[in-house]
């Protein structure tokens, strides 16, 4: 299967997404040294050099600065370019392993991101919203790969547990500094809801093999 190909950013898009990062940089950095809660959003603009409504145009609120992440497309992406009839483990093994390739590719960011997640309550209340969304976008993912419904109850109990043991690495990861690689341990987290995914298999047509 051929990988689709697409045209480079122009220079205004490559420069928002460039200014978009400088102030989560900045943000992180203020976080880590003033705390969390006595960081203002004008701090962050002002030592982003930009101004508080162009923080606003990027994040909705301080806790999106932090939360932010292109990580869900990633994974639509990836399960979209897998081939139909793929098993399910090694199409959902490929998707885990893009996220912690993009996480890796950016390692000090993403730990600094995950560390402060955990330490502060206001941005581990907004997370675990999040990772509702996240839960429904796996069981709508399962459900197009399966045939049966988002609302299927093996569904959902596979996307609550998928996303649940990609948390828990991701969590390792971040408490142990980034010692054992992420895809490492994504990929121990698929293997063991790979029983789950197995038995949302569509049963083989007869005559198939």
């Amino acid at each position: 299967m051929n990988t689709p190909t697409h045209p480079p950013a122009g220079l205004r898009e490559r420069k928002k997404v460039k200014l978009r990062r400088t102030i989560q940089a900045e943000a992180l950095r203020l976080f880590g040294s003033r705390g969390y809660e006595q960081t203002t959003v004008e701090q962050i603009a002002d030592a982003a050099e930009t101004s508080t409504t162009t923080f606003y145009r990027y994040f909705a609120t301080k806790e999106d600065v932090v939360l932010d992440d292109d990580y869900e497309p990633i994974v639509e992406a990836t399960i979209a370019g897998r081939p139909e009839g793929e098993a399910l483990t090694d199409t959902f093994r490929a998707a885990a392993a893009a996220v912690a390739a993009a996480s890796e590719a950016d390692q000090d960011f993403n730990l600094a991101r995950l560390s402060l997640i955990a330490t502060a309550p206001a941005l581990d209340a907004r997370y675990a919203g999040e990772r509702r969304r996240s839960i429904d976008l796996i069981a709508r993912l399962l459900a197009g790969r399966t045939g049966r419904t988002a609302g299927d109850y093996q569904v959902q109990l596979t996307a609550a547990a998928f996303m649940a043991v990609l948390l828990t690495a991701s969590q390792r990861w971040a408490a142990d500094g980034g010692a054992v690689p992420l895809r490492t341990l994504v990929d121990q987290a698929v293997t063991t809801v790979e029983p789950l995914l197995a038995a949302l298999e569509p049963p083989a047509r007869p005559g198939l093999t």
